[in-house]
């Protein structure tokens, strides 16, 4: 439900409330390995190139971040793992570094790869209008056609920017907090939204980050399979890979499992934000997971473990994404970082932000999880979450210089 943004304008929030104060904490670093310490088959250079710990401090002590996680991984080795900050603000206990957490628009990933398998399986075509699997449901949907939607190529609006959704100022974030976090959506209710809503451009003929695609997709996996497209997620991938912490809650608007709270920033202090109702996310992003549990998604989709080469070119065919700064293929982003490109896809839900990616090849992978405070975000997150990005993709060899590297940003919900 987010994308990683490099242009200064754009701002990681949904809201940036006036006058809001920032919160920093002191940080309570936790850093494991399996073996309890880098792995044996891991180089000390390579566990040196990935010690994260002060990017991830950094997130805290600058970001306005209450906690941060995060994994890295080469070769199927767990390179680094570590935490910063607190669980709760009540309690002041450390962050767990197997904490779960909100991922937002990762979940797109693993939407997208179902409708891929079911290409791969010959029952859809990505070239199949949006038309012959649900008819009558989209406007112009004999013009639209599944890869539009995998890749954000569609034209069709993005529901989230309707404001009946989140919030856009303090009014708005109030009135979140106090009731509309709870409402629940279905997905029919989603679309429409969607669907009513003004197209940017004619399908095929732009490109604009829109929720609405995946949603869409979420039904079209129901139209071709019978199922849920949670039911499917879980048969094709969780279980598969054994990715035991990772759930899809609907409605649900508990975290299972150890996890950090996540707050939102009001004049009179922070407002507890972690309890949410992610059904407004649908297949675009109510999923929960762990950094573990992505980085073994990331190695078995780049390793070729769940789509066939021919189709996984087709996912990895990236398209112009200006918008973020970056290319887009589908259910994928492509970053170029001074170090050269890195794939894999960001996520944001209100107080969780999620980013999560590698190589190509399938060798390397990271994850971060850090659960910034809405509202409280400055320039040193984005400078912070920057360097995090650039020394766990490219290694401390690889820094920025004068400023000059991508310079992402993420913006919640949008």
């Amino acid at each position: 439900m987010n994308v990683i943004r490099t242009t200064r304008a754009l701002r990681l929030a949904a809201v940036a409330l006036a006058g809001a104060t920032i919160v920093t904490l002191a940080p309570t670093a936790a850093v494991a390995a399996e073996g309890g310490g880098a792995s044996p088959a891991v180089s000390a250079d390579a566990a040196a190139r990935v010690d994260l710990g002060p990017e991830l401090r950094a997130l805290v002590e600058r970001g306005a971040a209450t906690a941060a996680l995060a994994e890295a991984r080469e070769n199927g080795r767990r390179v680094y793992r570590g935490g910063a900050g607190v669980n709760d603000l009540d309690s002041g206990r450390p962050v767990r570094t197997d904490g779960r957490f909100r991922i937002g628009s990762v979940t797109k990933t693993f939407v997208a790869t179902v409708v891929l398998q079911l290409a791969d399986e010959g029952r859809l075509r990505l070239d199949d209008p949006v038309e012959r699997h649900l008819p009558g449901v989209v406007p112009n949907g004999g013009a639209i056609t599944l890869r539009q939607l995998l890749n954000h190529t569609s034209g069709l609006y993005n529901y989230l920017e309707d404001p009946r959704f989140l919030f856009q100022d303090e009014p708005s974030l109030r009135s979140y907090l106090a009731q509309r976090r709870w409402t629940t959506w279905s997905p029919a209710q989603l679309i429409e939204v969607g669907v009513r809503g003004t197209p940017d451009f004619p399908p095929g003929q732009g490109w604009h980050y829109s929720n609405t695609n995946y949603v869409l997709l979420g039904e079209v996996i129901r139209a071709v399979t019978g199922h849920d497209w949670r039911t499917e997620v879980d048969r094709r991938i969780v279980k598969p890979l054994h990715l035991d912490n990772t759930v899809f809650p609907g409605a649900r608007t508990g975290i299972p499992g150890p996890h950090a709270h996540t707050y939102a920033q009001l004049p009179e202090g922070l407002a507890d934000l972690t309890l949410i109702n992610p059904s407004f996310g649908d297949a675009a992003g109510d999923g929960i997971s762990t950094t573990a549990d992505l980085n073994r998604f990331h190695a078995a989709l780049f390793g070729g473990k769940l789509l066939s080469a021919a189709v996984f070119a087709e996912m990895t065919t990236a398209v112009p994404a200006p918008m973020i700064g970056a290319h887009y293929g589908l259910g994928l982003i492509r970053y170029d970082l001074p170090c050269g490109e890195v794939w894999g896809h960001t996520g944001g839900i209100p107080g969780y932000n999620t980013v999560w990616l590698g190589s190509k090849d399938g060798t390397r992978q990271f994850a971060l999880s850090f659960n910034l405070s809405q509202g409280a975000e400055t320039e040193a997150t984005f400078t912070t979450l920057n360097a995090f990005i650039v020394k766990a993709s490219c290694g401390a060899a690889v820094a920025p210089e004068g400023g000059t590297t991508a310079n992402p940003r993420l913006k919640t919900l949008r």
